[in-house]
């Protein structure tokens, strides 16, 4: 996936996750790439708790419909959305799930991790939608990490614990993508 000129991205989840924040930012690191963005957001009536999902497009060339069609990447941070989504990796859609909270699946293009525990462990237990973000980045080349590095600083004071669940999601990977 590294290197393509478009990416369109489904972050979902339940609300209060952080699905809409992390979206923002993957656009804020794809727009400090040189790329042009389109980041929508739905969630149900709860706000906290309620299905939640952001979607991004990532382009080189201007972006006419402002709807994800067909999906390069999905976060699946719940069972709902992973069921939701899961037929998608047989058509390519690589899905990123957390480990933590959903049973260990095997498949083509499913590839999960435990964000949530990892989040835990790094004492920053509403973490881990960065930890996946750091993953995705790394995995797929979407943005660059030093460009969601740059984002966090830009957002955040202090940003180091951000900076770290960032870059412990890219070390799941092992530097490499995939």
């Amino acid at each position: 996936m590294a290197g393509r000129d478009r990416y369109e991205v489904i972050l979902a989840g339940s609300g209060g996750q952080g699905l809409v924040l992390a979206g923002i930012m993957l656009g804020e690191a794809a727009i400090a790439d040189g790329r042009n963005v389109v980041q929508t957001v739905s969630y149900g009536i709860a706000s906290r708790g309620g299905f939640s999902q952001a979607e991004v497009i990532i382009d080189r060339a201007e972006i006419i419909f402002p709807q994800v069609e067909k999906p390069d990447i999905v976060l699946a941070l719940t069972e709902e959305a992973f069921e939701m989504y899961a037929g998608l990796a047989a058509t390519g859609t690589r899905i990123f799930y957390d480990a933590t909270l959903l049973p260990n699946r095997a498949g083509p293009n499913w590839s999960g991790y435990p964000f949530t525990r990892m989040a835990a462990d790094l004492g920053h237990p509403a973490g881990a939608n960065i930890i996946a973000l750091g993953a995705i980045a790394a995995a797929t080349g979407v943005v660059g990490v030093e460009s969601l590095v740059r984002v966090m600083e830009n957002r955040f004071s202090p940003a180091a614990a951000n900076v770290a669940a960032l870059h412990a999601g890219a070390g799941l990977i092992g530097g490499g993508r995939g």
